[in-house]
């Protein structure tokens, strides 16, 4: 019998891995590392059983004095998760960067492959691929019947990112997989092979039902609406924001750091203009590099740079996660670069992922940036950490309970951090990291208003429509952040379909700052900046409004 929420939060997680193996891979848990999850009704429903037995359990226990926020945590996680189940989002579950065709792609990405073993485990796992898509499908026919549906742009993206998935030449997924083995035993080669095309032709078959099943009933309406927002607002910051002022203090952040930028800018080509400067820098063969190869050991390096210059000077980082890894994203996925964390036994590393997109050619003035995003101080800095510290967290606190707002907030409080340590002196690198800051603050104001069908303001774009449009916000986003067409549709599509969850990296960095000038404030001259991140590396994973709570301030909302 359960006697506390720590045990009631690792009995979760285990029954969990038996139901979602893909969480097990991602944390290198569970029994059948080859196993993928029921996609369909049932499936899900199961899953959902489980987090209501779980919800009714927590609200039952009485905390001790160290489970107070984890109980908190616990709670708001699962009930989040329980109103997006009820609401029956699961029925329309289809976007081009997160749904089922991603997150199996994803899980056969982190197994490992230095054995036969490993080959034949995930051979295994690709025979399994058409089973889980076909449940997926299921799910999404419940859905027509029941008139809930994803949006057609993100239908006939996801058709898109699912045919080049399958389709052999290109090269696609699949043929990069084959051609990355490395086996002494032929049988296990050919076995690999036949288990890749059973995966393919399940990644076709996916493709075709959205093209010619689900794409004819899917609306042309891209925005979700303030309701379904709100909940997903919830999900991706364990807090609410009020879209009306997040809306109004994106463009002040915004105009705020174009300004700076305008200053940046005047250093590198005065009297210029910050477009002009930005098309210098992506041909300056100074700060351009050749070959994605070339690209992914210059990221390496930054990454052990990072690592080696802030250890033991602004954090204490363990031994067992000072090793990250840079990789070449596969294809078929979005054009983000993102991060995977390391297994629970940390004898897998984490990893940088980057989409190349085809590239070949990488200008750094805004990628150095990125990196300490995604590496250090960033996420493999928090995430790491949060795994490091194993048992003395629970399993939401170290795993389950992650979410965006506190993850990729902290990231972009990362990337300001290093401005403030110093890092970005040469004027480019630090032009880089405003366009970084530009392109978050520029998310806040257009996610919040294609899922709200906000007015334009005047002066915002040029012969702007009345109200956010596709268009209107992929002009904008290449004008403000600087980034090409390819990168900006791509990054629009991704708000689109994943509502509220690109506001979380300036909602959450504004909450960090928040909180640590308010403990700087309380705490006066006795307050230490290392001590303080220490103490928020500590807590591992928790909500803002958790956040908030374990320092004894308050949110930003």
């Amino acid at each position: 019998m359960t006697r506390s929420i720590n045990e009631l939060a690792d009995d979760y997680l285990a029954r969990l891995v038996e139901l979602d193996p893909i969480v097990g891979t991602e944390l290198g848990a569970g029994d059948d590392p080859a196993g993928l999850p029921d996609y369909s009704a049932d499936g899900i429903t199961a899953r959902a059983d489980l987090d209501r037995a779980t919800l009714k359990a927590a609200e039952t226990i009485a905390p001790t004095a160290t489970e107070a926020i984890s109980k908190e945590l616990m709670i708001e996680r699962l009930r989040t998760r329980l109103a997006l189940h009820d609401a029956g989002e699961w029925m329309a579950d289809v976007n081009v960067i997160a749904s089922p065709q991603h997150q199996i792609k994803q899980a056969i990405d982190l197994m490992p492959r230095a054995t036969n073993e490993d080959w034949e485990t995930i051979a295994e796992r690709l025979r399994r691929v058409p089973h889980a898509l076909s449940g997926y499908q299921q799910s999404l026919r419940l859905g027509l019947e029941k008139r809930q549906v994803a949006s057609q742009r993100q239908v006939l993206q996801a058709a898109r990112l699912a045919r080049k998935t399958g389709t052999p030449g290109g090269p696609s997924y699949f043929d990069e997989l084959i051609a990355s083995q490395n086996l002494h035993h032929p049988q296990i080669g050919d076995f690999l092979e036949r288990a890749c095309q059973e995966a393919a032709a399940a990644y076709l078959d996916l493709a075709t039902f959205f093209e010619q099943e689900y794409l004819p009933k899917t609306s042309t309406i891209d925005g979700v609406g303030p309701d379904r927002w709100s909940l997903y607002c919830q999900l991706f910051n364990g807090a609410t924001f009020d879209p009306q002022d997040s809306y109004a203090w994106g463009f002040e952040e915004l105009g705020r750091i174009r300004h700076e930028m305008e200053l940046e800018a005047e250093k590198i080509l005065p009297g210029a203009g910050i477009a002009a400067v930005i098309a210098h820098l992506e041909q300056d063969p100074s700060l351009v590099i050749q070959g994605a190869e070339a690209f992914r050991l210059w990221n390496q390096q930054v990454l052990d740079g990072s690592m080696a210059v802030l250890n033991g000077v602004h954090f204490d980082i363990p031994v067992t996660i000072q090793r990250v890894e840079a990789m070449l994203a596969p294809a078929g996925g979005a054009a983000a670069m993102y991060y995977t964390p390391p297994s629970m036994d940390l004898s897998r590393p984490g990893r940088t992922w980057y989409p190349t997109q085809g590239k070949t050619v990488f200008p750094l003035w805004h990628e150095l940036s990125t990196v300490y995003h995604e590496g250090v101080p960033g996420h493999h800095l928090q995430i790491g950490y949060a795994t490091w510290l194993g048992d003395r967290l629970n399993a939401f606190q170290r795993t389950l309970g992650g979410n965006s707002g506190h993850i990729e907030g902290w990231a972009l409080y990362a990337e300001r951090l290093m401005d403030e340590l110093g890092f970005f002196e040469e004027a480019a690198y630090r032009l880089g990291m405003l366009a970084s800051q530009a392109f978050r603050a520029a998310r806040v104001v257009i996610d919040i208003g294609l899922h709200h069908h906000f007015e334009v303001p005047n002066g915002v774009v040029a012969e702007a429509p009345d109200h956010w449009t596709r268009e209107t916000a992929v002009d904008f986003l290449q004008r403000i952040a600087g980034i090409d067409l390819i990168f900006a549709t791509s990054e629009i599509d991704r708000y689109l379909g994943w509502p509220a969850q690109a506001t979380s990296y300036k909602l959450g960095e504004r909450a960090w700052l928040s909180i640590r000038e308010q403990v700087r404030r309380r705490e006066g001259a006795a307050f230490d900046l290392k001590r303080f991140h220490h103490q928020a590396l500590e807590l591992g994973f928790v909500g803002l409004d958790q956040l908030a709570s374990s320092f004894a301030v308050t949110t930003t909302n």
